[in-house]
């Protein structure tokens, strides 16, 4: 008769060995609720600048740091290309297609993240977010509605919206898992 607590039909215990990284496939190790409510906030601030304010008005919501401006930036990012001499059917084109190409490498980029590369995971879904919602205004309207102008004293930022904070969190948080965490740095077999 074997003690309490003692099976002798159950196989002895193996030690675990490394943890198996299963693949997430094509952009499976995305956060999509995320990427959704940045997609949805981003394109409903802009609808509702469009509707409330004309191009290039402005309403102080912290007078000498914060206005609502309504802006079109027919650019890129921080509105380079917006005072270039090209058809604007043309420029439109351009636009769109780089941010289909960056689309394209945010896709490919995220094949490579794990899934415990949480940082990276969040920072991907808000810059997918914010690239859909910037690239749904360029094919909607030909341009980006920015609205959030920042200034203090005689230093003035560039124009953005919920998108572009969007993309910038989430390079940040990227950059930042991929140079402090510590699970990046090579192991010696």
């Amino acid at each position: 008769m074997l003690p309490p607590g003692e099976n002798s039909a159950l196989p002895a215990e193996e030690p675990a060995g490394p943890p198996t990284v299963v693949p997430v496939g094509f952009l499976g190790g995305l956060h999509w609720k995320v990427s959704v409510i940045v997609i949805a906030l981003d394109q409903l601030t802009k609808a509702l600048v469009h509707a409330k304010l004309q191009v290039f008005d402005s309403v102080a919501l912290v007078p000498g740091l914060i206005d609502l401006t309504h802006v079109q930036n027919k650019g890129v990012a921080f509105g380079l290309l917006n005072d270039a001499p090209m058809d604007i059917r043309m420029k439109a084109a351009l636009t769109t297609a780089l941010a289909a190409l960056a689309l394209a490498g945010i896709g490919l980029y995220a094949r490579h993240v794990r899934p415990e590369e949480r940082l990276a995971r969040l920072g991907l879904s808000l810059i997918l977010g914010g690239a859909v919602g910037n690239l749904l205004d360029r094919l909607i309207r030909g341009y980006v509605v920015d609205f959030v102008d920042v200034y203090w004293s005689g230093w003035h930022f560039w124009a953005f919206n919920v998108a572009d904070a969007s993309i910038t969190i989430g390079a940040a948080l990227v950059f930042l898992d991929l140079l402090v965490v510590s699970r990046h740095a090579s192991h010696t077999v």
